[in-house]
């Protein structure tokens, strides 16, 4: 299912950190997280269902901690030209349908194309006495929150950004945005960022990495986590591992996963009945559903990425012919929104 080092061009041996991993077998990565405290009022759930947010709105407050070594074991595996895992099985990846069954994400609609010091303690807590503009002001401010720090976080930290303030300056337009396919093609970026061995800093949604990968390979499942509900990254919520010896735990890993075989990876994870069970029926319908089988590009804002399904085929049911050469994408990835908000259309014209 994987190619050969011949058909791969970016990386590969130079900076990607599979050349360099017998120099560094503990290299770890370091993720960014902001602890925010906005709590999530009742009333904001109409703006919530309106902006299509509330699935995430309910699992924000059920985030885990992240397993840096397990993720960086991983990393190890992804290949930028393909956006796959590159396994001794063949490849995998986080598709739009992992995406909408793990943060509940639309996927179908628009492609989504400052520092804000004293944002959280302004927005901590709506008051009681709030007349309804002051709850939708409130409603906006737990929006851009959500954005910026679970879905869009960067290496900030801290800091949300004034882009999005448009957007939740009218509530009643942002359902109509694929806010699944901005979230994974920010994810992909950033997979693509730290696969280099000169980066150490991971950010994007990494709770949505991680849970994919619990859901996908039992063999790294916590013990403790058997129920779950939806969005089904909730299930892990709690998870709290030990911190320590994060270098040795990163070679483990490693050593785990060139060990994995084709039965220890769950292709069809949301085909049982227990999950059939909980599964929000908007995420089923067949506008979203569509959407995951397509080979398209992900856009959010100057970050365009490949959706390449057309790797992991039986992730979906089907069976994998060999791969197409990977597809050479780098005028796209060397785009990151400086230099001029204008790029876009000229670039999609050549």
């Amino acid at each position: 299912m994987g190619d050969d080092s011949g058909r791969l061009y970016r990386l590969d041996g130079v900076a990607h950190i599979a050349g360099v991993i017998n120099d560094e077998p503990q290299r770890c990565i370091s993720s960014m997280r902001w602890q925010q405290k906005m709590r999530l009022d009742e009333r904001y759930v109409l703006y919530l269902q309106m902006v299509g947010l509330y699935h995430l709105a309910r699992l924000n407050d059920r985030w885990f901690r992240l397993d840096e070594p397990l993720v960086s074991a991983f990393v190890k595996r992804w290949r930028p030209e393909t956006h796959t895992f590159h396994m001794p099985f063949g490849e995998c990846t986080i598709t739009l349908q992992d995406i909408a069954y793990h943060l509940g994400l639309p996927v179908d609609g628009h492609c989504v194309s400052g520092c804000l010091t004293d944002f959280h303690e302004t927005f901590e807590e709506c008051p009681e006495w709030a007349d309804e503009e002051t709850v939708r002001r409130f409603a906006r401010a737990y929006i851009m929150m959500l954005l910026g720090t679970q879905l869009f976080a960067d290496k900030s930290g801290n800091r949300i950004h004034i882009r999005w303030l448009p957007y939740v300056a009218r509530l009643e337009e942002m359902g109509g945005y694929s806010w699944g396919s901005a979230v994974l093609a920010w994810l992909y970026r950033c997979m693509c960022r730290v696969a280099n061995r000169h980066v150490v800093k991971l950010d994007g949604p990494l709770q949505l990495l991680q849970s994919w990968i619990f859901w996908r390979f039992p063999r790294f499942w916590p013990d403790g986590f058997d129920s779950f509900s939806w969005p089904l990254a909730s299930r892990w919520s709690g998870y709290n591992l030990d911190v320590s010896e994060k270098g040795p735990r990163v070679q483990m890993t490693r050593l785990r996963i060139d060990m994995l075989q084709p039965r220890d990876f769950i292709w069809m994870p949301y085909s049982t009945p227990e999950v059939v069970q909980v599964v929000h029926p908007e995420v089923l319908e067949p506008r979203h559903t569509a959407l995951w089988r397509f080979v398209t590009s992900l856009i959010y804002f100057a970050v365009v990425e490949w959706h390449q399904v057309d790797r992991v085929l039986p992730q979906f049911g089907g069976v994998q012919a060999r791969p197409r050469p990977a597809l050479n994408i780098d005028i796209l990835m060397s785009k990151d929104g400086r230099g001029g908000d204008r790029w876009f259309p000229s670039q999609l014209q050549h």
